[in-house]
């Protein structure tokens, strides 16, 4: 138990009110207050008031100091810990530090469950929607050239090759909409920049695929399955920079 105690400096019960400690506190004051009674030289007394009424007028910290003269100890603390659990003050700051601490820990991981749900959300309404437009387009390039390379001025061939550019424009229309649809996660961010330089490069070769479609200039051909091959490429980066997320 505390060498001094407070209730008892006050001349109060230990089961007091707040009202009735600040009136007992007031009371005192007035008595032993050397501005009141100049013939009072007593200057601990009167501090020894003020710091019982420090103490028993914060509720958390009277609630320490009723826990300390009732005999609550943590069992096994020795030296400088023994010293810092007799002191109320000292007790309210170690409860706070491990609130603090405690909260941290909160935030932090409520902070990584959002982190971690906006990655499902964005590789479910962006990535994966994206990666299966990209295939749309780019798997079946090979094909349809090697469709029109049997008579690239054969009308029907190249109404099949036209549908088939067309059809990428409209996948390229989709895919761009969901890459705009949310921003990427932080942790994503290496995924997201190769997707956007994939239909960049797609854009550009469909580009090229018309030009050919109208001049039958091979070159524009082979510049757009250039710009496809990259575009493949690029994709499979986005794909092993998912991977390495999960």
């Amino acid at each position: 138990m505390a060498e001094t105690n407070h209730y008892q400096t006050l001349d109060i019960s230990p089961a007091a009110s707040q009202a009735e400690i600040k009136q007992a506190y007031r009371r005192l004051v007035k008595i032993f207050h050397p501005d009141t009674n100049r013939d009072l030289q007593n200057h601990d007394r009167i501090a020894g008031i003020n710091a019982a009424y420090e103490v028993l007028s914060d509720p958390k910290r009277r609630e320490f100091y009723d826990n300390q003269i009732n005999g609550w100890r943590f069992a096994g603390r020795v030296g400088v810990e023994n010293q810092a659990a007799a002191d109320p003050e000292t007790n309210w700051r170690d409860r706070q530090t491990r609130t603090d601490a405690a909260q941290t820990r909160h935030r932090r991981q409520r902070t990584g469950r959002d982190t971690d749900e906006h990655l499902q959300q964005w590789l479910s309404r962006v990535y994966n929607p994206i990666t299966r437009l990209l295939s749309q387009i780019i798997n079946p390039l090979q094909g349809q050239i090697d469709d029109l390379s049997a008579d690239p001025f054969d009308d029907e061939l190249l109404d099949a090759f036209m549908e088939y550019v067309e059809g990428c424009r409209e996948a390229l229309h989709k895919a761009q909409k969901a890459f705009r649809s949310m921003p990427n996660p932080a942790n994503a961010a290496g995924a997201a920049a190769h997707l956007y330089y994939c239909l960049n490069q797609i854009e550009d070769a469909l580009n090229e695929l018309d030009r050919f479609v109208t001049s039958y200039d091979d070159h524009y051909l082979h510049s757009g399955q250039e710009m496809f091959r990259i575009a493949k490429g690029l994709r499979r980066e986005a794909q092993a920079a998912v991977r390495h997320l999960a």
